[in-house]
């Protein structure tokens, strides 16, 4: 779905899973240094929207995700994962309940998948199910903003910023008085800064949540019984994860930025020495300069010096080992 922003001044598309919305408007540092300022807004109208309403939302919610959801206060923001039996990550979901509906938003082209499932589960219960990807679009508002909220609609506030599920057909009388435009790729820096881990970039197939700090935050280890709970259970209280994430410092002097999927090495083993983990996002941050999250073994010193490809990395431990 293509965004109307993009015929604002200055736009220039996103690709990949974020194509449809702006990468950026023409300058990405001062983009960065609008959201770190807590002015300005992103356009993600391109993230799926799903709607479950009907008295057992909650109830039945609870039986299906990581999450504690059963008695989620009106207008409190949470997240929560759907997992394989295996314990592996499928969805990512960012919720809130509005009274009557719970709300949530997901990656790009995720919905599909993810209402299937979910209508598979109904079974008895009192819920309906809904994409509302069509009708609403997701804009990001960051921590700090003074920018004015519409009646009415369904807010997602964290300490991060706010998510508005914006009615699509407002989005552009909203940004023409919502301050600058932020491109995605400001977002992503941020995000990146913040190690927050998104599905589908610091997640592959056999990504089990405490690799990338997602318990707490949006797996409960006191719930009942969902999907994939046996790992999550074993892992935490017989083991640790195989892997880990990592804040990585990259080499300023490199003129690219390793892509996706990078190898990790340690330093001191040179070019042929074995692998030990792989980059899954690398951004220029208007601070900090050329940063990546990456997955790396456990086993890998905290201490120790990485490459990535060819570009030297200093790592910060996200996930303990």
């Amino acid at each position: 779905m293509k965004s109307p922003l993009l015929s604002l001044p200055g736009a220039v598309p996103a690709e990949g899973v974020d194509e449809g919305v702006a990468a950026h408007y023409g300058d990405l540092f001062r983009e960065q240094r609008a959201l770190a300022d807590g002015t300005g807004f992103v356009d993600l109208s391109h993230r799926g929207v799903v709607a479950v309403s009907g008295e057992d939302r909650l109830s039945w919610l609870h039986l299906l995700l990581t999450q504690h959801v059963s008695d989620l206060p009106i207008g409190e923001a949470t997240e929560a994962l759907i997992l394989s039996a295996h314990g592996h990550i499928e969805h990512a979901l960012y919720l809130v309940d509005d009274g009557a509906t719970v709300w949530a938003h997901v990656e790009p082209g995720t919905q599909d998948a993810l209402i299937a499932y979910l209508e598979s589960m109904k079974f008895f219960y009192r819920v309906e199910v809904a994409d509302r990807t069509d009708e609403f679009a997701v804009v990001y508002l960051p921590a700090g903003s003074i920018a004015e909220v519409p009646e009415g609609v369904v807010v997602r506030e964290t300490a991060y910023g706010r998510d508005l599920f914006l009615p699509r057909a407002d989005l552009e009388s909203y940004a023409a008085k919502a301050g600058p435009p932020v491109g995605i790729l400001a977002h992503e820096a941020l995000r990146v800064e913040q190690h927050r881990p998104r599905l589908g970039f610091e997640t592959d197939h056999r990504t089990i949540p405490h690799e990338l700090g997602w318990i707490g935050t949006a797996v409960h280890l006191q719930k009942g019984c969902y999907r994939g709970q046996e790992t999550v259970a074993r892992v935490q209280n017989l083991g640790k994860p195989p892997r880990r994430l990592v804040f990585l410092h990259l080499d300023g002097s490199e003129v690219h930025l390793p892509v996706v999927g990078t190898e990790l090495r340690l330093a001191d083993e040179g070019p042929d020495g074995r692998k030990i983990g792989f980059v899954t996002t690398s951004v220029r941050h208007h601070e900090l300069g050329p940063v990546a999250l990456a997955l790396v073994k456990r086993n890998v010193p905290v201490d120790a010096r990485l490459v990535a490809g060819d570009t030297a990395a200093a790592q910060e431990a996200v996930v303990e080992p």
